[in-house]
């Protein structure tokens, strides 16, 4: 499982707005990568483009060495992609929805139920894994949606702000999650505004500013360069903001 992702260069306009500018990034497995920015800094546009949803202006994703428009469906086939707006079927409850999705990548009856069943230990969904998506928490819906985007055991995982606008005890649950999947050796990119969460999980942060790459490197690399005592501080100061009584 030595999956190694490469985007190069990749820009990406909407009309006027340059929401991704030549952003040049690497995960390896066994990694975790955080993309840090603000909302609307271009982090949900850059993953897209990574997973294939989006197609970039210029710049390409490699996935081992291969392009990913060169076989865009098999790239997909080892990326597990979760999106702040991924919906679930509202009539179908989490077990009956991993279970579709299960079929549709191709997985076989038996270890399709035992992954499922391993996924609702693994993130606490028994109490809710029967009911009704439309009856769910945010919190649940989200490690529902979670399960579904690591239920075919993929090689990397692409996932955007995965904690938004979760509690204390739904967000632990998902961190723990992201960090069992890089001890399991998969690559993980994720996005993230929290700066704790990304100094906590992340082996590697790339801080975004309006669609670029401002400095990207190992947490003490970051600060030693920044000159600045912790993460909040230092991405200000790449973006030229400061906060007053901030320690360098």
């Amino acid at each position: 499982m030595n999956l190694t992702l490469h985007a190069d260069s990749l820009t990406k306009y909407f009309g006027a707005v340059h929401a991704a500018n030549s952003v040049s990034l690497e995960v390896h497995a066994g990694e975790v990568v955080g993309l840090l920015g603000p909302n609307g800094a271009g982090k949900t546009t850059i993953l897209r483009m990574i997973a294939g949803i989006l197609t970039p202006d210029s710049g390409t994703v490699y996935i081992n060495g291969r392009a990913l428009a060169a076989d865009p469906l098999a790239a997909k086939q080892v990326i597990g992609f979760h999106s702040g707006d991924t919906q679930l079927y509202q009539r179908l409850n989490p077990r009956e929805a991993l279970e579709y999705f299960g079929r549709l990548y191709g997985m076989e009856e038996q270890p399709l139920s035992r992954r499922i069943a391993q996924l609702i230990e693994e993130l606490e969904m028994s109490s809710f894994a029967g009911r009704p998506c439309n009856t769910l928490s945010s919190g649940q819906r989200q490690r529902a949606n979670i399960a579904r985007a690591f239920l075919h055991d993929p090689n990397l995982l692409i996932l955007d702000e995965p904690t938004n606008a979760l509690d204390v005890v739904s967000g632990q649950f998902i961190v723990e999650a992201i960090r069992r999947q890089k001890a399991a050796g998969r690559a993980v990119l994720f996005s993230t505004h929290i700066m704790g969460e990304a100094e906590y999980l992340c082996d590697r942060i790339a801080l975004l500013h309006q669609g670029s790459i401002v400095d990207h490197g190992p947490l003490p690399d970051l600060l030693e360069r920044s000159g600045c005592a912790n993460l909040t501080d230092a991405f200000l100061k790449n973006i030229g903001v400061s906060r007053p009584g901030s320690a360098a």
